[in-house]
């Protein structure tokens, strides 16, 4: 039996329709049990209980491996990394007490406990817990995700549909290796494959800069945006103005930060194959044809379409 956090989300969803491909079981912990569920009576569905690693272990019974993909983005509110760290360590807790084998842990490339960046920091420590934990582990750690319902690439593609001008902080030399999400989830379930300790780069075989990258979305979705550089602090401030449109948060400083220090990119081989100048040719039509609200996403059910309500008046709409 495989459990996976978040199947009714992102990562999660395209790791659970990998296993379900391979007619491997699945279950899901979820913060959201009363999603729309895609796989219907195929995936079971349990709550997250961090408050009770007892209780969150009945629901892992039986569970050989555990994908863990759970994380947050950014500190809204109550829910900040800090939490994000202590419930991580509860699963960790109710993994070890249920009697799982091995955990597939999803990380982020250049992790640091010494970081000043709280993702990368925090990533950095459920490491270190998951190497003192009581069953096998693989650590993956993956860049930028792409596919059509990603938030970065994706988003950059609306944007450079919908606006007249999109900024560049900074010089936009900095570079990402963007790894399509179908091939991460193939790198994580192959992993569960092994009993050894494992860390993995899930890195794809290209590197841009990000004007390079920016200028290959431009293309593939034929773009008439006008492509300006702006000091980070300009470009921040215009993404806030953005997400007061979205109802959203677009980028924030700590992740511009992240991204600026080449924190996206991987010393070692590509651990994916595809690549994303050439997925591109098959899907630049739908790309970016919508806006992924990181709110609707994981805070709330409605916030996408206010975000799509409050932009179409704000906006001249611009051909796609």
């Amino acid at each position: 039996m495989n459990a996976v956090t978040g199947a009714f989300g992102y990562t999660g969803k395209y790791i659970a329709r990998h296993l379900l491909r391979l007619g491997e079981p699945v279950i899901t912990l979820t913060g959201h049990p009363d999603r729309p569920n895609e796989f219907a009576t195929s995936v079971r569905a349990f709550p997250f209980r961090f408050d009770d690693p007892n209780a969150m272990a009945e629901s892992l019974a039986g569970v050989r491996v555990l994908y863990n993909t759970y994380w947050i983005r950014f500190d809204r509110g109550t829910k900040t990394h800090e939490m994000a760290v202590a419930n991580t360590r509860a699963l960790i807790r109710a993994a070890e007490i249920a009697g799982v084998e091995r955990m597939i842990h999803i990380s982020i490339t250049n992790p640091d406990s010494a970081s000043p960046l709280p993702y990368f920091r925090g990533k950095a420590l459920l490491e270190e817990e998951i190497r003192k934990a009581r069953f096998s582990y693989a650590i993956v750690r993956p860049t930028v995700l792409f596919s059509v319902e990603d938030i970065l690439i994706n988003n950059i593609a609306f944007l450079l549909r919908k606006l007249p001008l999109f900024i560049i902080p900074g010089g936009g030399q900095y570079r990402l290796q963007p790894i399509c999400v179908e091939d991460l989830a193939k790198i994580a379930v192959e992993a569960a494959h092994s009993s050894h300790n494992i860390v993995i780069d899930a890195v794809g075989p290209e590197i841009f800069s990000f004007e390079e990258l920016v200028r290959l979305l431009a293309k593939a979705v034929r773009s008439r945006a006008i492509v300006l550089h702006a000091s980070p602090g300009l470009a921040l401030a215009a993404t806030r103005v953005l997400g007061a449109v979205f109802r959203d948060v677009v980028l924030t400083r700590d992740e511009l930060d992240g991204l600026m220090a080449d924190s996206l990119i991987s010393r070692s081989a590509p651990t994916g194959s595809t690549c994303l100048s050439r997925w591109l040719v098959d899907n630049a039509g739908i790309l970016g044809t919508r806006y992924a609200s990181e709110l609707d996403r994981h805070y709330s059910r409605d916030s996408g379409a206010h975000a799509c309500a409050g932009f179409s008046q704000a906006v001249t709409q611009r051909p796609s």
